[in-house]
């Protein structure tokens, strides 16, 4: 093998050493900022699944008050509408 084509031969794996390793190091970044992305949303997702199971309880609780109170209505008028009707 003469000298040239030893020189072409490195120069060609040096090219593609570059090729390759800056899109590998552009990926790794990507990745990182994803990975801290995810990481992120994760903790918003738990903080927002914790509202939401109190804010169902308070509904819950409101809807049994409410439930209590029609109860207590619908005896009023039933005792109100035997009352009003001749025996």
């Amino acid at each position: 093998m003469s000298e040239w084509t030893v020189i072409t031969v490195l120069i060609a794996v040096v090219g593609l050493l570059v090729t390759v390793t800056a899109p590998v190091i552009k990926l790794m970044g990507t990745i990182t900022r994803l990975s801290c992305s995810v990481e992120d949303l994760r903790g918003d997702i738990e903080t927002l699944t914790s509202k939401n199971a109190q804010s169902h309880t308070r509904l819950w609780e409101h809807n049994k008050e409410q439930d209590l109170k029609i109860s207590g209505h619908e005896g009023r008028i039933g005792t109100l509408e035997g009352r009003a009707k001749p025996c």
